[in-house]
């Protein structure tokens, strides 16, 4: 093959290769088909829903007001105690020898009380018959005094340690029962270590945890009878309750909020596990939305709302007011009459063209009265 005809086989191949080399052209993004409704306000109550467990109004630490090694402790975790019973006791003897102690000391002062009154007797008569002066009577008299005061600081000490001595048993102040033991025979104690916790008899309390969004609702039902509702595992029946008491701080752990609900059931066995509903207050001009139509962008909550004259979607936060079932209640961010795509909310993108379902039903406002 001359040169020539090598030129024009080349001219022809390479506009062919180039063709085949290059990028095929970008398909149109398909038009996806979404499901929507029309934002419709209402006025709003909801509810929620947290897990609680019910304990008793009071609960006790009990430790031993003299410190020494625990010799044994009779009670045990779930016993059910009476007031004054016995429930641990420290080794007595250093107790006893101390009150031993004490007894010989007052003695010994008794003993001093009585020759300083004999002396003080003496030095009267010899004073009175002029054998000695006034002077001296009155060191005899102050030296009684003196002697008095060690009998009265003797007989007192006495009684601390008789004190002592009966405070190594430790017995019950009131009748409940034990949920918790804390040390265990041969340990050596300080005074005031806890021993057990005994939760006293009476009212009980459902405790339950709320996250920080939910705390200033919570505090507005305390003393509100009837605004909580507790239900026992297993059982179907709803006691009312009365939220008493929310912690002032998060739970360093957890971060969430202890709150306390006052039962009027004393009945109820402690650590049962039971679920608390909270009636929010209504929220005026709220809408629900369904869970499936909030998405999460940059931490805050967000909807896709279709623009009717170019049919895209576009990004739009809300403000989220709590959960009422399957629904959202949305307190701001949206106005009436706005399309909000209600589900594949996050297989679309920013400015995407979108066709609706035949119809869009508008949010209930029957549903936001439930």
């Amino acid at each position: 093959m001359n040169r020539l005809a090598r030129l024009a086989v080349a001219s022809i191949g390479l506009p062919l290769l180039l063709a085949a080399c290059s990028r095929p052209a970008p398909q149109p993004e398909a038009i996806r088909t979404v499901r929507t409704l029309t934002v419709a306000p209402a006025s709003a109550a909801g509810q929620q829903e947290h897990a609680a467990e019910i304990r008793a109004r009071s609960e006790v630490r009990l430790g031993f007001r003299v410190g020494g090694k625990l010799l044994a402790r009779p009670a045990e975790v779930g016993q059910r105690v009476r007031a004054g019973e016995v429930l641990a006791r420290l080794d007595p003897e250093d107790l006893r020898l101390s009150q031993q102690a004490a007894a010989a000391a007052v003695q010994a002062a008794q003993v001093s009380h009585d020759l300083s009154l004999a002396d003080f007797r003496r030095f009267k008569e010899l004073r009175d018959q002029g054998f000695i002066s006034g002077a001296e009577l009155d060191r005899r008299e102050a030296a009684l005094k003196a002697a008095a005061a060690q009998l009265e600081q003797a007989r007192a000490q006495a009684a601390v340690q008789g004190n002592q001595a009966a405070y190594a048993t430790l017995v019950a102040t009131a009748p409940g029962v034990v949920v918790a033991v804390e040390a265990e025979p041969g340990a050596v104690l300080a005074a005031g270590t806890p021993v057990l916790r005994l939760a006293l008899d009476g009212p009980r309390d459902a405790v339950f945890a709320v996250p920080e969004d939910a705390v200033a609702a919570a505090r507005a039902l305390i003393g509100r009878a009837g605004a909580v509702g507790v239900t026992l595992w297993g059982a179907g029946e709803r006691l009312p309750a009365t939220v008493r008491e929310v912690a002032a701080a998060a739970d360093p752990v957890t971060r969430t909020f202890l709150v306390k609900a006052d039962l009027s059931a004393p009945q109820l066995q402690l650590g049962q596990t039971a679920t608390v509903t909270i009636e929010l207050l209504p929220v005026p001009a709220a809408t629900l939305l369904p869970l499936t139509a909030v998405k999460e962008l940059k931490g805050r909550s967000a909807v896709w709302v279709v623009d009717p004259a170019s049919q895209v979607v576009r990004t739009r936060e809300i403000e989220v007011g709590g959960a009422q079932g399957n629904e959202v209640i949305v307190r701001s961010g949206l106005r009436a009459g706005e399309r909000v795509v209600t589900a594949g909310v996050h297989v679309l993108t920013e400015g995407q063209q979108v066709r609706l379902q035949a119809t869009a039903a508008p949010a209930a406002a029957a549903a936001a009265s439930r």
